[in-house]
């Protein structure tokens, strides 16, 4: 057969230049390939992408380090104890700033506190005054811690303007009164003179201010409390506005009043 002794074609000669060795596993590749000949890892993977810049000392003070990816296969192993980020310390930091600046002002925090949330104690006045008193009822009667006893005006059919006050020996936070309307608790004596409807109490400051609520009173025997809040308070005026059961000749009686809050050391 013709050729069949002839010898085969010489292997055509490398293209020129210098072989690429693979990054993976250090082989030898013809110049021109893509792919490694051994493990076929890209050889070429383009541009990098540049030289690395060293970041400011904050950014790398701040920057989270990625966690290394566990081994494919293992189990990833646990930390006892991890070494606390930035945000720990900063927050320690803030407490305690807050702690320091705040101790002056923790005796004046717990004392209101106890003010507001605790017990408040009676505040009984020392002297006693009325626009007019009927006989037999006083102004003093009205502020003795008895509701048997009343205080009335002395101008009979006159049931709105008359007033009671009395004043503290010392100024003290006034947070509520409690009102006994008419002559008595018992319901029996209760209707058997006119009674306060609406009443203007005044507290006056040691400052000399003023200040005023109106309250309005149920036609009912009994207690009647209302906040009325003042500080340094040196004496309170209730004034009648409305009455009920005036009718011929009547007079708005007050059986007691009563103030609660403390005194100011």
């Amino acid at each position: 057969m013709a050729g069949a002794g002839a010898d085969a074609p010489a292997p055509a000669p490398a293209p020129p230049g210098r072989s690429v060795r693979c990054p993976a596993c250090r082989a030898e590749n013809p110049p021109g390939r893509t792919l490694c000949v051994r493990c076929a890892l890209l050889l070429d993977p383009g541009p990098g992408p540049g030289p690395a810049v060293r970041l400011p000392r904050w950014r790398r003070v701040l920057r989270r380090r990625p966690r290394a990816a566990p081994v494919a296969g293992t189990r990833p192993r646990r930390r006892l104890w991890r070494r606390p980020g930035l945000g720990l310390p900063l927050a320690l930091a803030v407490v305690a700033a807050a702690v320091w600046f705040g101790l002056p002002h923790l005796p004046w925090a717990i004392g209101f506190a106890k003010e507001e949330t605790g017990a408040q104690e009676p505040l009984p006045p020392a002297v006693f005054r009325a626009s007019s008193s009927a006989p037999g009822h006083p102004a003093s009667a009205a502020f003795d811690g008895f509701s048997n006893r009343y205080w009335a005006p002395g101008r009979a059919g006159q049931d709105v303007g008359e007033f009671v006050e009395c004043d503290f020996e010392q100024p003290v936070k006034v947070r509520k009164i409690i009102v006994f309307s008419g002559t008595s608790a018992r319901r029996d004596e209760f209707l058997t003179r006119a009674r306060p409807a609406r009443i203007t109490v005044t507290l006056v400051a040691e400052s000399g201010g003023r200040t005023t609520k109106r309250i309005r009173l149920k036609d009912q025997p009994g207690e009647q409390t209302f906040e009325v809040r003042g500080d340094r308070v040196v004496g309170v005026r209730l004034t009648t506005d409305a009455a009920y059961g005036t009718g011929a000749g009547g007079r708005p009686a007050i059986a007691e009043v009563e103030f609660f809050g403390s005194r100011h050391h």
